[in-house]
């Protein structure tokens, strides 16, 4: 199932699979259309002055003009999207590929161009002219539909130019990228809402000397990993498993997945089971990995604060966005997910990721390319400052003034400049105060 879910995503990820179906589509509506044209007739286009009324040549070179334009443009929008790709991974990480690629304005585009030119190809084949054997035939209708997908097209490819300017504009690019990482963790949340009122998850007392290992058969980033197949196995079979690996981890050959409790329960068949629930694969994905999106977001920070492109800003609003997310993992009790069947059993037990794992991946991965510049320094330690409005207990204040201080120590020790001291000491002293909460009081 794992490996279904797999192909399934890469499938309506990849930048051919759209395309195929719209040329597909076309071809269907042209057969479709020819049929209809065979038994209407043609009398009917006197009746309709804007239907056009040519001859079988007129129709051909129609056809012909509209087919050749679009393939044409086809090629020049691919050319387009090949530069954007291009920019993005010398400018923002390669990372950014996916994104590019599974742009359904890209996708889209690229397949009106290619289907309207597979119709009028396909078209071509059924326009006639009269000989002294055989009746002329010119599908008035289908030639109807074929300016139709033309005056489309034209509309395509000017929304096309929009939409590929915008998407080469880094606010827009880190803003969809964040908008995907509120949706990751929209869904992490209403997975850990449906187990509120389960009770505790307590693994066995003898969990470690009586469980077995299950080991992947490959090598590989996990991609999907479904969550269902293990409670349903476990509890079929009436088995606690012990997740040690989750999407975005990478695995080799013979490393633990799981752990099985109890081991005389588990044979070989139910392993492979086990492991069938896992797909893995030569990169990580965004479906079930939180923090492939994180590491995008901070990627492009760590990019921008880089001698070769000095953008303070653009590492500035990508800081924004990833405290965004973490502001709203403070405000929600995310810890780990576990797995219970229909009586309440524990049958998976498996770490999640809170407030301190999401704090720690944002700033422990950029704290050094922030603290050497005066700007960039002073907007974490206000970002770490506002954190304090969500902060929900000691443990979270603790780690955020640890946070801050690691910051202000690397930021002192990298300002060549009294001043500059002076105001990270300021923005210090203050994110401190919100820390601790006494300026929301």
């Amino acid at each position: 199932m794992a490996q279904l879910i797999k192909y399934w995503n890469t499938l309506k990820g990849s930048y051919w699979f759209i395309p195929t179906v719209m040329s597909i589509a076309a071809a269907i509506l042209s057969f479709v259309l020819t049929a209809i044209d065979s038994r209407i007739g043609d009398e009917w286009v006197a009746q309709m002055p804007w239907i056009y009324s040519i001859q079988a040549e007129g129709a051909r070179g129609l056809l012909t003009t509209v087919a050749g334009s679009m393939i044409g443009v086809a090629g020049v929008t691919f050319s387009i999207t090949i530069a954007a790709l291009s920019y993005t991974t010398s400018t923002l990480g390669p990372r950014l590929l996916t994104n590019f690629m599974n742009d359904r304005g890209n996708q889209i585009t690229l397949g009106t161009f290619v289907s309207t030119f597979v119709y009028c190809l396909l078209l071509l084949r059924v326009v006639q002219a009269g000989h002294e054997g055989s009746a002329a035939f010119v599908p008035h209708l289908s030639l109807a539909f074929a300016v139709g997908m033309a005056v489309a097209s034209l509309a395509v490819l000017i929304y096309f130019i929009h939409h590929i300017t915008e998407s080469l504009h880094v606010s827009n690019v880190v803003a969809n990228v964040a908008r995907d990482l509120d949706s990751a963790i929209d869904g992490y949340e209403a997975r850990i809402e449906a187990d509120r009122e389960r009770p505790p998850a307590h693994l066995p007392a003898d969990f470690d000397e009586h469980a077995f290992a299950v080991r992947a058969n490959g090598d590989g980033y996990i991609q999907n990993l479904v969550f269902g197949s293990l409670v349903n196995t476990a509890s079929s079979h009436d088995l606690v498993l012990r997740l040690e690996r989750a999407p975005g981890d990478f695995v080799t050959e013979g490393q633990v997945l799981l752990w099985a409790w109890p081991a005389v329960r588990v044979d070989e068949d139910i392993a492979t089971a086990l492991v069938g629930a896992y797909a893995w694969g030569r990169q990580r994905t965004e479906s079930q990995d939180v923090f492939f999106l994180v590491n995008e977001l901070v990627e492009i920070a760590a990019r921008a604060l880089s001698p070769g492109i000095n953008d303070p800003y653009t590492a500035m609003g990508c800081l924004d966005w990833l405290s965004g997310a973490m502001h709203r993992v403070a405000r929600h009790d995310i810890s780990s997910r576990h797995g219970f069947d229909s009586d309440d059993t524990l049958r998976v037990w498996a770490r999640g990721f809170d407030f301190e794992i999401l704090a720690n991946a944002i700033f422990n991965q950029l704290r050094a390319y922030f603290a050497s510049d005066r700007n960039a320094a002073v907007h974490m330690l206000g970002r770490i400052g506002d954190a304090g409005e969500f902060l929900r207990g000691p443990d979270q204040r603790r780690l955020m003034q640890e946070q801050a201080e690691a910051l202000h120590e690397a930021a002192t020790a990298a300002m060549t400049c009294e001043k500059d001291r002076r105001a990270v000491e300021q923005a210090y002293r203050r994110a401190l105060r919100l820390i601790d909460g006494r300026d929301f009081n």
